[in-house]
């Protein structure tokens, strides 16, 4: 656990492990502590620790009138894994109004961080995000997030696995090549939403990395499409950056 702005430089930060596919040569593994579980109104912006989880921050917004994290409600995590991927449902991001994220070093303007859809140039530990403050909440939009969610599966899975590509969806181009419910192992690509790898019992890393593979091939093979990973996978052999969700 970390408790103050000081890390091993080898460790890899997990958040609530979600959208994570860890492998057997993963790096050693780190979480914030409840240091960094807290939220907080000052100078009129909000502040929220990395290690808040999304359903804190969705029932502070509603007692407080504050707006546009209606959508958090349905995003798994916390807040420092839902800043490291932009996360969010469509068009609803958490980088919508963001003012600063807080490094080791300080604090980082949103307008000096790259992002984009479901990415970031992050590379090191957020330990707090400052988000502008707009009043109405609105419990409407809650359903409405739900409703985004329907779609997806039960099983035991990171998520959806791959983003999806400029005007197009990752689940179609699965579907297309004919991946759909398709099964190695105990791992497979859900019958109810393609862009969903789901363990449907004794799934494996090696199951996963396949079938992630044989997606890529099959979908670039016909439509030129490279699909790129949503979920960020930990182990030596394939591991990019240094934070999860």
């Amino acid at each position: 656990m970390i408790d103050s702005f000081d890390y091993p430089d080898d460790a890899y930060l997990i958040g609530s492990a979600n959208n994570l596919l860890v492998g057997p040569q993963h790096p050693p593994l780190m979480k914030l502590s409840k240091t960094f579980d807290y939220i907080k109104i000052k100078d009129k912006k909000l502040h929220i620790g990395a290690a808040t989880p999304g359903g804190k921050i969705v029932s502070f917004c509603k007692k407080h009138n504050i707006a546009n994290f209606e959508f958090v409600a349905h995003l798994p995590g916390t807040l420092g894994g839902m800043l490291q991927m932009n996360a969010g449902l469509k068009e609803y991001e958490i980088f919508n109004n963001l003012h600063s994220i807080r490094f080791k070093e300080g604090f980082t303007l949103r307008e000096e961080i790259t992002y984009g859809y479901r990415k970031t140039d992050i590379s090191t530990i957020a330990f707090e995000g400052v988000f502008e403050i707009e009043e109405g909440f609105d419990p409407s939009k809650i359903g409405m997030f739900k409703q985004m969610r329907s779609n997806q599966p039960n099983n035991p899975s990171a998520g959806s696995f791959f983003k999806n590509p400029p005007n197009d969806y990752a689940g179609r181009l699965i579907q297309e090549v004919g991946l759909k419910g398709y099964q190695i192992g105990g791992m497979a690509f859900s019958d109810i939403h393609a862009n969903f790898m789901v363990n449907l019992g004794g799934g494996s890393f090696e199951n996963a990395i396949e079938l992630m593979q044989l997606a890529q091939e099959k979908v670039y093979t016909k439509f030129k499409i490279r699909l790129e990973n949503e979920v960020v996978i930990i182990d030596s052999r394939y591991l990019t950056k240094n934070s999860g969700a």
